[in-house]
């Protein structure tokens, strides 16, 4: 991807304002909206004022003469939501526009029904209304094989054959919509969940279009390669797009992905300012309130949502989360689900629901509310990484090793994803597997500083100890970016005793002080710091001992003198003060080994040949 591209941003506002047009005719008012906030943001150029005739011409393109009036009229009627008398009003109608109204109508009629009639909000589904979708599919499958649909209509055909997952197809379909209608955003963002990885979105048949380049930045941070993403965006901020607040929000997102957050919250903060009443991401700026703790901003945030949009899923969404943080889940699980009753397939609130639940300890209703999650946007990292959660807590390790996979493909450099996997495998005794997710999220940066201490414990408990402490050293040297005190102060205890069996005493005194200030090791501490004391005593005074010993053996060792002087030397030998003899009995009390004096050593003790007893 060339980062170096440059983009004409009068021929990018005729564009903008052209697409403008075409989507309002249609009724697709989320790409028209989008495209106005980007023209918006782009410098106020004059452009050439165009005649009455000419705009008069642009508002009736697409549109035949003898079905304007019909247009029209089911144009009004779809604007207020009456689909049904829409779509019967271009019932006859053959050019574009008005067909397209007619298809789109007949679709949305179909979308409404069915949500009216769900009486529970938990099922986002769709294969069980394919059969709702049936004539609408097969009349544009016809109309396609024969050539007979402008990029709008295939954009409704890709919609429908995503909603029916027939995936493959609609990555074609929607290709085709995208190089027929470079300005139809709405083809783009339906087409970016489909793109798996970078290399099937380079390979995509993409019109060379300048709106390619956001696409491609989008697509990078839906794939969470997040520095490929603010690269393009950031670029895009220097060549005249630094006004368009889609830009900076895509970056807040992208920092966001890679924890970030200060940064993240900033960027949402600025746009605050420059658009006060726009709720589109508040949901994520919401969430990182939550993350950092930030109570009375959360608060703030929740009142003016109110005020601007009571019923809007957003706001359901951010108020759900104020409560969330005061730790009253029954509200926030009611707020999630208003904000679904509005919006069925609302990502955020499903996923945020299953939290709740599981803050609630309800593990079913979380694992249905991820389950709704995953229907809605199958990459969704968190909805996966939930659901192994609450499976592991209902003990099923198979199930949540197959959950924590998914979420770790979506997400192969997060280092949560592979602790969660490595502590499944050391769970269903797959060591290796384990070991080598767990030295894997240490290398990637432990996020949550937890990796090297559970290959440490894992070392330890195969009782591979040469291995186990080099880790825990490591996991020890930055003590100040620990979070949790538990596991630190653990292995500050083990590392005591390591080296207290040794006997490299001043480690272990090191290592046994620290413990002293964490109450649950506190006495284990003192009691090793005891131990410690008395070794070192003991030693000392073996130390001592040995060399008195030592010495008189080196004496002993010297050349044999005369039978005359033998005597005399011998009784020198024997007179030994109190306080050897102590040390002596001490050292064979301890069960030191003393050198005995050979038989050979002692000389002979001579008797005189006359003896008086009486003497």
């Amino acid at each position: 991807m060339d980062e170096t591209f440059t983009v004409n941003l009068a021929e990018a506002k005729l564009d903008i304002l052209n697409g403008i047009v075409e989507c309002n005719k249609r009724g697709l008012v989320q790409c028209a909206k989008w495209l106005a906030e980007l023209n918006h943001g782009l410098p106020q150029d004059r452009l050439e004022r165009k005649d009455d005739h000419e705009t008069y011409d642009a508002q009736r393109a697409g549109i035949a003469d003898n079905e304007y009036d019909d247009y029209i009229l089911a144009k009004s009627y779809f604007d207020v939501r009456e689909y049904d008398r829409a779509t019967y009003f271009t019932r006859n109608c053959e050019s574009p526009v008005p067909k397209f109204l007619h298809m789109y109508s007949t679709y949305m009629s179909m979308e409404k029904k069915r949500l009216d009639n769900m009486t529970d909000s938990s099922v986002v589904s769709t294969k069980k209304h394919a059969k709702d979708f049936a004539d609408l599919v097969s009349t544009l499958r016809t109309e396609r094989s024969l050539g007979k649909l402008d990029g709008y209509c295939l954009y409704l055909y890709g919609v429908i054959l995503k909603k029916l997952d027939l995936t493959i197809l609609a990555v074609q379909v929607f290709v085709e919509a995208i190089n027929a209608e470079p300005t139809l955003w709405s083809a783009w963002v339906e087409l970016a969940p489909l793109v798996t990885h970078k290399v099937m979105l380079l390979d995509l048949n993409l019109p060379n279009h300048w709106i390619k380049q956001i696409f491609i930045g989008y697509a990078y941070i839906e794939l969470f390669l997040n520095d490929e993403g603010i690269k393009i965006f950031q670029h895009l901020l220097k060549i005249g797009f630094g006004k368009c607040i889609f830009i900076p929000t895509q970056l807040a997102i992208a920092f966001s992905n890679k924890r970030d957050v200060d940064r993240s919250i900033e960027i949402f903060q600025r746009l605050q300012k420059i658009d006060p009443y726009r709720l589109d991401n508040l949901d994520s700026y919401s969430n990182l309130l939550f993350v950092k703790d930030m109570k009375t901003e959360m608060s703030h945030l929740a009142h003016k949502v109110v005020e601007i949009n009571k019923y809007s899923p957003e706001t359901c969404c951010v108020v759900g989360n104020y409560y969330s943080i005061r730790a009253d889940h029954y509200k926030a699980v009611m707020y999630f689900q208003r904000a679904l009753k509005l919006n069925p397939r609302y990502l955020s609130a499903w996923t945020l629901m299953g939290h709740e639940f599981m803050e609630m300890k309800n593990t079913n209703a979380a694992i249905q509310s991820y389950r709704q999650a995953v229907e809605v946007n199958r990459r969704d990292f968190r909805a996966w990484y939930g659901l192994g959660q609450a499976y592991e807590i209902l003990k099923m390790p198979y199930y949540s090793l197959y959950y924590y996979k998914a979420a770790q493909q979506l997400r192969p450099y997060d280092s949560r994803m592979l602790v969660a996997l490595g502590e499944t495998y050391e769970k269903l005794d797959k060591v290796s597997d384990a070991i080598k997710c767990y030295q894997k999220a240490h290398s990637v940066g432990d996020i949550e500083g937890v990796a090297l201490y559970s290959l440490a414990k894992l070392y330890e408990k195969q009782g591979e100890m040469e291995k186990a402490i080099p880790v825990f050293l490591s996991f020890c040297r930055d003590e100040k970016v620990v979070a949790d005190k538990a596991s630190l102060y653990h292995a500050y205890m083990t590392l005591a005793n390591h080296y207290e069996k040794v006997e490299d005493f001043e480690k272990a005194s090191h290592f046994a002080y620290k413990c002293l200030d964490y109450e649950d090791t506190k006495r284990e501490a003192e009691s090793l710091l005891k131990s410690i004391a008395n070794k070192r005593g003991h030693k000392l005074a073996t130390s001592s001992g040995t060399t008195n010993i030592a010495a008189a053996k080196a004496a002993t060792n010297v050349e044999d003198k005369p039978d005359s002087e033998s005597t005399d030397t011998y009784g020198e030998d024997m007179d030994m003060d109190e306080s050897n003899i102590c040390k002596t009995v001490a050292e064979l009390a301890m069960g030191e080994e003393v050198p005995l004096v050979t038989s050979e050593e002692i000389p002979e003790f001579q008797m005189e040949d006359s003896f008086d007893t009486n003497e």
